[in-house]
Formats: structure tokens, C-alpha cells, sequence
């Protein structure tokens, strides 16, 4: 199919581009920005006409729930929602069930994503063998069935000698290891340490468990002959961004990122138990937050993720401190960054940067053939493409969320854009 994208801003980040122009799209690749030849003849043209046209965006942080939690989410759900939020790359982590430890498990999950013709996924493989922190795993293997990377999801691994030979393999054979930063007995509780935490009841998460952690890995990684990427995962505290801004400036090849959650909210949002607001990290105080917003705009913090984790009814209706942690977020990412711009009094060239630049600077060669296509707009590249209206609001309610999962802590919000839309590899994944 050719596909003309006419009278469409196009901003594009990675190239500093941001003017008026037509984009044409042939066999699934970008042919043209700006001047389009006269012999071009589109079988389908999309009016952008007060629209910007954006490289695709690239999540780092999305549960799809399959295989093993088809009652939460599923393949088909979450990418239609990605694709609906604009975003045509996703990184998936291994937490599934089962885990993502063998090749066979990867390589079904990459087959039935690709069936979809929604959102690129990328899985993470799992560091240790089922999560367990004891035996690693078959990595080389892992990254050829598609692995992008390595983590261990929202489990820390305990012995430091097993973390510290993870990271040499890593670095032997140029593997990313992908960690949130969380000490395993500090990060126990529901909500995070402080005034609000102990007047409500709710057991409590210092800083210092994240802290202690990074302090725990920097080491490591000092000790490591020549380097080993990092990506530090979903960071939440003000120390933390201290500590990281310390190690990138000491030269350590980290990056990291920040959830839309703790990007917007705080503690105090919890209100009375509302378990909507129940996600981990756990959300901070005021100044962790104004933190966690400067250091997305000064390059500290490297890229803006949804950390999208559809949760049923069953497991969030619960008690605060019962109730499974995680919200429906990846429909919201490219609004709630919008926001964030606006409020920091940031154009959409920022706000677009942490949602492609950013993280496609944290693939880097893990995409192998698609490094020079995903997250930016460039000709002979693959067409993945967002066509939005910067000026569009829509409120967030359940009955909008394409979503399996419902329930977000955004309920009620305004967002300032919406996506008109979504192009994967030169074919249309949405259209509203």
C-alpha cells in the first residue's frame, strides 16, 4: 500500500526536523518527507491537516499478561491499546507465566504479536532462570529468539555474587541488563514512607531502598572491565535521581526511566485507601516528584514510560493493602507527556524526545536492523508514524480504555491530544 500523509507538522526529535510537510509511505517504508515526486500515487492519503506527524512512540514499560494472565489482559487487547495511544514499539518484561527463561516461550510470544500487525514487542528476557535469582539463564539463546534485553521484573536479586557475574556475562557478550532498583526486605510495603503512610496505616517504603540498591549496583558496575549497559527501571525518589545523575556524570553506562504515575502524582493522591493509586514504585512525596519532572527534562532521566499493567476488577477492588499494584496506562502515555511539557513550559519536541529519542537511545543494538527506524522518522526507514492533534482534550473514563484493564489513577483527567493515527510498518493499526 502507498500512503500519503499530507498538510502534517512533522516533528522528529532524533533529526531536530519540525516543519510542514507531506510524508509518502511505500512497501511499508518512509520514501519521502517534504518533497514528494510527482509520480507518486498514493492508494490512500490521510489528511493531517492541523495534526503533528511524529516518529511512532516507543514504551519501555508494558505487561501485555500473556501468556499465563489471559484474565487481566491479552495479546490483542493491550497492543490495540498501544496502538490507540500511538505507540508502535513496546518493551515487554519477563514476568510472565510462564517465565520468559526459554527461547520457545520467546519466539510464541514474538509470533502471535506479529500475527496482530499492532505494536512491535520486544521482550526482556529473564536474568536468572524463573526469577528465581539463583542460575542464569541461556542469554545468548534468549537474544536470538529476540531478546532485547535482561531483567528481573519486579524481583530483586538477593546474592550480590549472582548479580555481579549477570552483569560480567552481560558485558562479555554486550547485553543490556534491565533493573529496578529495590532492596528486597526495605521494599516491602504498600505505600511509600512517611506522614501520610503512618497516618493511614500503610506499611512503608523508604527511599533508601532504592538508594541502597543503586549504591549496591554502581559498585558493581565500577568493578566491571569495560562496562556493562545498564537500564535502571522506573525511578521514584529524589535520591535516587541524585545518585544516578552522580554515576552518568562519574561515566557509568546507565540510563534510566521514570512512570507517568510518579511522574504526576504523589502520595497524598492515595486519598482515602484508593486503591487505584496503588502501583509500584509507590508514589512519593512532592519533592521526589519534582525531582523525578526536572530530571526528565534535563536528559538525567532518559525516557517516559506508561509502566502499563492491566489489573481485573477481582484482584483491585481490594483493600489498599491488598490490592494488586499496577494501573492501565499505555492509552495515556503520549497525553500525560503532552502535560507534563506544558506544565514545565517544554515545547512537543521535548515531550515527544522521552517517548522515541530517549528510548530508542536505550535499545540502541538491540534492534539490530530496526535501530535506524524505530523512534524517528527517516527516509528508507520503517514507516511506524503517530498522526495526532495537539490540541484535542479528551477525558479519561473506563468506557474509553480499549484496555482489558480499566482501572487507572488518571480516571476523571483531561488530556490535552488525541490520536488520529497509528502506522506499523506502512499499514494503518488505527484510525479514529
Amino acid at each position: 500500500m502507498k500512503i500519503l500523509i499530507q498538510n502534517g507538522r512533522v516533528i522528529d526529535p532524533a533529526s531536530g526536523r519540525d516543519e510542514m510537510a507531506d510524508v509518502a509511505i511505500a512497501a511499508g517504508r518512509i520514501i519521502a518527507i517534504g518533497q514528494v515526486a510527482a509520480d507518486f500515487h498514493p492508494t490512500r492519503a490521510i489528511d493531517a491537516s492541523g495534526c503533528v506527524v511524529a516518529p511512532g512512540l516507543v514504551d519501555l514499560g508494558v505487561r501485555l499478561k500473556e501468556p499465563g494472565q489471559e484474565h487481566a489482559g491479552m495479546l490483542e487487547s493491550e497492543t490495540a491499546a498501544a496502538v490507540a495511544g500511538g505507540v508502535t514499539a513496546l518493551v515487554t518484561p519477563p514476568d510472565t507465566e510462564p517465565v520468559l527463561d526459554e527461547p520457545g516461550l520467546v519466539d510464541m510470544l514474538k509470533f502471535r504479536a506479529e500475527k496482530l500487525h499492532r505494536s512491535r514487542v520486544f521482550p526482556l528476557g529473564a536474568l536468572t532462570r524463573g526469577l528465581q535469582g539463583e542460575v542464569l539463564t541461556e542469554m545468548a539463546e534468549l537474544t536470538e529468539a529476540g531478546c532485547v534485553g535482561f531483567g528481573q521484573a519486579e524481583v530483586p536479586i538477593q546474592n550480590t555474587q549472582v548479580l555481579l557475574r549477570a552483569l560480567q556475562y552481560a558485558a562479555t557478550f554486550g547485553y543490556t541488563v534491565w533493573l529496578r532498583p529495590q532492596d528486597l526486605w526495605l521494599g516491602k510495603g504498600v505505600a511509600a514512607s512517611g506522614p501520610l503512610a503512618t497516618r493511614l496505616g500503610l506499611s512503608g517504603v523508604p527511599a533508601a531502598a532504592e538508594t541502597i540498591a543503586l549504591h549496591t549496583l554502581f559498585e558493581l558496575m565500577r568493578g566491571i572491565k569495560g562496562g556493562v549497559h545498564v537500564h535502571l527501571c522506573r525511578l521514584s525518589s529524589a535520591a535516587g535521581v541524585a545518585l544516578v545523575r552522580a554515576a552518568k556524570a562519574e561515566g557509568l553506562p546507565v540510563t534510566c526511566d521514570v512512570s507517568v504515575h510518579n511522574l504526576h502524582l504523589t502520595d497524598v493522591d492515595i486519598g482515602f485507601y484508593d486503591s487505584r493509586f496503588r502501583v509500584q514504585p509507590p508514589l512519593r512525596q512532592q519533592r521526589d516528584r519534582d525531582a523525578l519532572r526536572a530530571a526528565l527534562a534535563d536528559g538525567t532521566i532518559d525516557a517516559l514510560v506508561s509502566d502499563h499493567n492491566p489489573i481485573d476488577s477481582d484482584a483491585k477492588t481490594l483493600p489498599f493493602a491488598e490490592a494488586e499494584p499496577g494501573a492501565t496506562a499505555v492509552e495515556l502515555l503520549l497525553g500525560l507527556a503532552c502535560t507534563w511539557a506544558q506544565q514545565e513550559g517544554l515545547g512537543l519536541m521535548q515531550a515527544l524526545a522521552v517517548l522515541t529519542q530517549g528510548p530508542q537511545r536505550v535499545l540502541g543494538a538491540s534492534l539490530g536492523t530496526l535501530q535506524a527506524s524505530v523512534g524517528q522518522l527517516a527516509v528508507g526507514g520503517a514507516a511506524d508514524v503517530v498522526v495526532f492533534h495537539p490540541d484535542a482534550p479528551w477525558t479519561v473514563t473506563p468506557a474509553a480504555l480499549r484496555s482489558q484493564g480499566k482501572h487507572t489513577p488518571f480516571e476523571g483527567h483531561e488530556l490535552p491530544v488525541s490520536v488520529r493515527a497509528t502506522l506499523v510498518g506502512g499499514q494503518v493499526a488505527f484510525s479514529a
